[in-house]
């Protein structure tokens, strides 16, 4: 999916100065309209910068490289179908009505800009244009509803897996599909279940990651968070970062749909963010349980041991705090 302002801006991505003839004689524009087409990008929280010599970017804009990244997932996960979109409100709820109408099993949609993601529990999920990767996979499994309750704790071992390749230190997970670095969330995902309870069904399993944040997206974040530039020895380019995910993802989705959470629980358990910690339990705001998390079940369920012995929890609607 092409628009306008984003033809424009990846002529501008370079952050050099592009006159306007030449940018119009690309796009089939006036000069006057590239200069509109310049201040509608700026409601993206783009800053561009226009005098009589032409435009630029105020700063360098690390988009997609379908090229790059169509080499790579030939070579490490071929049997995805990628498509980039320039922008969406989430790829997770665009990805849901390409399944309703059949889309393929192993289809991908990644976004430049998503304006409305969405994270567990109604929450919003913050992305920044050039400097987060944001992305939903459609798996199909022959399985039910109830053999996937380990599937976002799964994903979730993938992913930090891949983005400790690609330079990250130390990624811990958070029950039950938070990525961590020093105690602040650098991803996250959204898994959500359409078919019936005995299968089969499909999944649109959601991810998204920070690259690098300016400090007006950390400011729009509720919480401590971190992106990829602040954990490793810098920020690799978007492409590879996508590529990283997809290549770790897909073998964890096809392992899944085979054996379960069983074969993901150890290396799990070796990333527990909170192992041994005092934690509360909450269910829409309401306190469910509290004690020490000490573990994760075959099956991808929480165990707390309480007063009232050990007990099991999974995920739903429930949230994770420090006691």
């Amino acid at each position: 999916m092409g628009t306008a302002r984003f033809s424009l801006l990846r002529i501008l991505a370079d952050g050099a100065v592009h006159s306007r003839e030449t940018i119009g004689l690309t796009l089939g524009l006036s000069p006057a309209e590239v200069g509109e087409l310049a201040r509608d990008l700026e409601t993206l929280g783009v800053r561009v910068a226009c005098a009589a010599d032409g435009c630029r970017l105020e700063e360098r804009m690390d988009l997609y490289d379908p090229s790059l990244l169509a080499e790579r997932l030939r070579q490490s996960a071929s049997a995805l179908r990628v498509e980039l979109l320039d922008e969406c409100a989430s790829t997770n709820t665009a990805l849901a009505e390409r399944a309703k109408a059949g889309a393929a099993h192993g289809t991908v949609l990644a976004c430049e800009h998503q304006s409305a993601g969405r994270g567990r529990r109604g929450n919003t999920w913050v992305s920044a244009l050039g400097g987060s990767v944001t992305f939903s996979v459609l798996w199909r499994f022959s399985t039910g509803a109830a053999a996937l309750a380990g599937l976002s704790p799964a994903v979730a071992v993938a992913a930090a897996e891949a983005l400790e390749e690609l330079g990250a230190r130390e990624v811990a997970l958070k029950w039950p599909n938070d990525l961590l670095c020093g105690g602040r969330k650098l991803g996250g995902m959204l898994i959500e279940t359409t078919g019936d309870a005995s299968g089969p069904v499909s999944a649109v399993v959601g991810v998204g990651v920070n690259v690098r944040l300016s400090t007006a997206a950390r400011e729009r974040v509720p919480g401590a968070v971190t992106d990829l530039a602040s954990e490793g020895s810098g920020a690799p380019p978007r492409t590879a970062v996508l590529a990283g995910l997809l290549a770790s993802i897909a073998p964890a989705l096809e392992l899944f749909s085979l054996e379960g959470f069983a074969p993901f629980r150890q290396r799990w358990l070796r990333r527990h963010a909170w192992q041994g910690r005092q934690v509360v339990l909450l269910s829409t705001g309401r306190r469910l349980a509290e004690g020490e998390a000490i573990g994760i079940a075959e099956d991808g369920a929480l165990e707390l041991a309480s007063e009232r012995g050990v007990e099991r929890f999974h995920s739903g609607e429930l949230s994770l705090r420090l006691g």
